[in-house]
């Protein structure tokens, strides 16, 4: 078709499912926890601008959330029909993973999205804060099991191949692969700064078309609080994320930097600016800057 192969396509595909909806979960996971910030700082001063804020943003969370689930089961279904050989071979490892997920995080959040979004005035305010709360570790729990089985293909450990196919020897070290504490606290800090980045935006456009008020203020200077904290965390992670994938997965690193060769114990070049040539095996119109990568 178009002059691709199959497995072009099936790239092509879930290339193009996995762009979007990473879009989806991580706004539900920041959101989340920002709604639960508001409802507890209503709760506690009885300001109606974290109530008004609330109601705002929960519409835009119920709406993000479905989302995030249509795209996510399209993209499950790809992992049987794009890449049904890695099914077939590690499937006994990636299959349990995901079903914990869904067993432990998803039908806890379903369990308490229905209180939280329509149960504001049918129960207790205490009650509806738990729901919230709920709901926000929920999306946390999800990210960890999800994060897990990444984690697990990038930095694979505690399993034997039988007879062609994975088998788990040690589920512990399935789960806490050397990977895994990274890429869960960056794609969960990710969220927050996504969402804040978000929600930043949106007042700032409220403000820029004149509609000035207490809630539009409240928004931004959060989201500005919220930015100034997480912003210097993200850099310290991603840090120490790509330290690990140095140790790891030292041909990864290279390839996301443009190199095709090793330099040995000299510094790498770090190269700002290349076009990489698959065919040549060579970045050309490289621009880089001496032993500035290790």
């Amino acid at each position: 078709m178009f002059g691709f192969t199959a497995l072009e396509l099936a790239r092509i595909q879930f290339g193009f499912t996995i762009s979007f909806h990473i879009i989806f979960p991580a706004i539900t996971i920041g959101l989340a926890a920002y709604l639960a910030v508001l409802e507890g700082c209503w709760l506690r001063t009885q300001r109606p601008v974290y109530r008004d804020l609330y109601h705002f943003w929960s519409k835009i969370f119920a709406v993000n959330f479905g989302m995030g689930v249509v795209s996510g089961l399209v993209m499950a279904y790809q992992f049987g029909t794009n890449w049904s050989f890695f099914s077939e071979f590690a499937g006994s490892i990636t299959g349990p993973l995901l079903t914990y997920e869904v067993l432990t995080a998803f039908f806890l959040e379903a369990g308490f999205l229905g209180v939280m979004l329509f149960g504001w005035n049918r129960v207790g305010p205490g009650l509806h804060f738990f729901a919230t709360v709920m709901v926000a570790l929920g999306t946390l729990i999800s990210a960890t099991w999800i994060l897990a089985s990444n984690s697990w293909m990038q930095t694979p450990q505690g399993y034997e191949i039988i007879n062609g196919r994975v088998v788990p020897t040690d589920w512990f070290q399935v789960i806490f692969n050397p990977s895994f504490p990274y890429r869960l606290v960056h794609m969960s800090v990710a969220a927050f700064l996504a969402t804040a980045l978000f929600v930043g935006a949106s007042a700032a456009w409220h403000l820029l078309r004149g509609r000035d008020n207490p809630a539009i203020r409240k928004m931004l200077s959060m989201a500005m609080w919220m930015l100034l904290i997480v912003a210097p965390i993200q850099a310290v992670i991603g840090d120490m994320h790509g330290i690990n994938t140095l140790k790891h997965q030292p041909a990864k690193i290279a390839a996301m930097e443009g190199h095709w060769e090793s330099h040995g114990d000299q510094g790498f070049p770090l190269l700002v600016f290349g076009l990489p040539d698959m065919e040549r095996e060579e970045t050309r119109f490289a621009v880089g800057i001496p032993r500035w990568a290790a």
